[in-house]
C-alpha cells in the first residue's frame, strides 16, 4: 500500500507541476495528501521536497498566493552520502497560513509556519517562521516591513 501511496503522489505532484490551470494544480494537490484552503492560487512549476510517503506535512491557509518557481520543504538529508551518518537532517511540517504571498522562487524551509498576511520576497530562503503581517527578503529571510492593515481587515 504504501508504494502504490507514494507512486500516487509522485504522479500527482508531476501533473499539478505543470498544469495547464491554477485550479487544477490545487486539485491534484489536495489529491496528495496536501491540506489546501479556498481560493488560493498557485503559479506554474511549484516544487515540493519530501518523504513520499509522508502526509499532512503541508498546510495551506485561505486566499494564499504562491508565484512561479516556489519550493516546499519538508524534508532534506544527503541521501547516500557517507555523510549521512552524522550530517544534519532536517525534516519538519510547513504551514503558510491565510492571505500570505510568496515571491517568485522562494524557498521555504522544513519546519516553517508563514503567519497570516505575510509576504516572502522573490527568491528569499526561509528558514525561521515569518510572523503575521511581516514582509521578509533575503538569505536567510529578514524582517524588511511589517505591514499595517486597514480598518475592518480581519
Amino acid at each position: 500500500m504504501t508504494f502504490l501511496w507514494r507512486l500516487r503522489k509522485k504522479v500527482l505532484k508531476r501533473w499539478a507541476r505543470n498544469a495547464f490551470f491554477p485550479s487544477s494544480r490545487v486539485a491534484l494537490l489536495r489529491m496528495c495528501g496536501f491540506t489546501i484552503g479556498t481560493d488560493v492560487y498557485i503559479a506554474d512549476d511549484l516544487i515540493i521536497v519530501e518523504e513520499l510517503a509522508d502526509r499532512g506535512n503541508i498546510t495551506i491557509g485561505d486566499r494564499v498566493s504562491i508565484a512561479p518557481r516556489v519550493t516546499l520543504v519538508t524534508s532534506s538529508h544527503p541521501n547516500n552520502s557517507r555523510t549521512r551518518e552524522f550530517a544534519p537532517v532536517s525534516q519538519g511540517p510547513i504551514v503558510i497560513e491565510d492571505d500570505a504571498w510568496l515571491g517568485a522562487g522562494c524557498v521555504i524551509l522544513p519546519g516553517v509556519r508563514i503567519g497570516r498576511g505575510a509576504v516572502v520576497g522573490a527568491n528569499s530562503v526561509v528558514s525561521k517562521d515569518v510572523p503575521a503581517l511581516h514582509v521578509v527578503a533575503g538569505h536567510p529571510a529578514k524582517t524588511v516591513r511589517e505591514l499595517t492593515p486597514q480598518a475592518g481587515w480581519r
